[in-house]
């Protein structure tokens, strides 16, 4: 069935480090071009939308910050609607300025959660000792998303998942997962399309958190063959990609065929 909205990984399926996957770009313009409504979902939580949108305007997209969804939205809703507002945040300034700026209030005492999300070399025995405490005091932990890994531009990053697990076993508390493969999160993005999960599918290079992840939410989904896409990871998926892909670069030809990829 032909889907009738499109749901895009960033990291490994648009670019891979500073450098866009050939025809990325004009897979994009196909979709615009066409019609087909589409979102760019990311488990990336380094940066805010504006700033995201900035960089892939610098690679040549054209990709609107209110087409990005990240995991960093789905918490704000998420402490909004439960209305406990007061965080400590392990995430970059420039995350941690996107969800000041949604309402929640960063601090150091009474604090209801402790908010995790790639924050790089922030992410020291200092501050992840100090969230910690704040579990151990009673707040709650979210993790912006509980990737294990990201393609960087010199090879293979640490995610915030493990951060994520080392506080969880220290703890005793179980994170809220934010990011893919959060059926929340997917939900979120899906609600902006005005499509039911079915009508959606989901372009990925993580065969567990992008394709099993929309697939166990009722989307179809799409593995490509670029980023940290891995034979192993193949083999061992418990879930069975939809189609696989070489690229995003063959998804015009997917879309207009139908034939399930190779």
């Amino acid at each position: 069935m032909e889907p009738e909205a499109i749901l895009i990984d960033l990291d490994g399926v648009l670019y891979t480090g500073d450098t866009p996957v050939p025809g990325a770009r004009e897979a994009i313009g196909y979709l615009v071009e066409h019609g087909y409504p589409y979102r760019v979902v990311s488990n990336t939580t380094r940066s805010s939308r504006p700033t995201i949108a900035s960089r892939l305007a610098s690679l040549g997209f054209a990709i609107p910050a209110s087409f990005i969804f990240t995991p960093a939205m789905a918490a704000a809703a998420a402490m909004t609607a439960a209305g406990r507002t007061r965080a400590a945040l392990l995430a970059t300034r420039d995350v941690a300025g996107e969800l000041v700026a949604a309402g929640i209030q960063e601090c150091d005492t009474g604090v209801q959660y402790v908010v995790v999300g790639d924050a790089g070399d922030l992410l020291t025995y200092a501050s992840l000792n100090g969230a910690f405490r704040h579990l151990l005091d009673g707040a709650d932990l979210i993790a912006l998303e509980k990737d294990r890994s990201w393609m960087g531009a010199d090879g293979m990053m640490l995610s915030a998942g493990p951060f994520v697990t080392a506080l969880e076993y220290a703890s005793g508390k179980t994170a809220r997962v934010m990011g893919k493969p959060s059926p929340d999160f997917f939900a979120l993005a899906l609600a902006s399309l005005g499509v039911q999960p079915g009508q959606a599918v989901m372009i990925g290079d993580d065969v567990v958190t992008d394709v099993g992840g929309a697939i166990s939410c009722g989307l179809s989904g799409i593995l490509v063959r670029t980023g940290k896409f891995g034979e192993d990871a193949l083999r061992s998926a418990r879930v069975a990609p939809t189609a696989i892909l070489s690229s995003i670069a063959d998804l015009p030809e997917y879309l207009e065929s139908g034939v399930p990829g190779k």
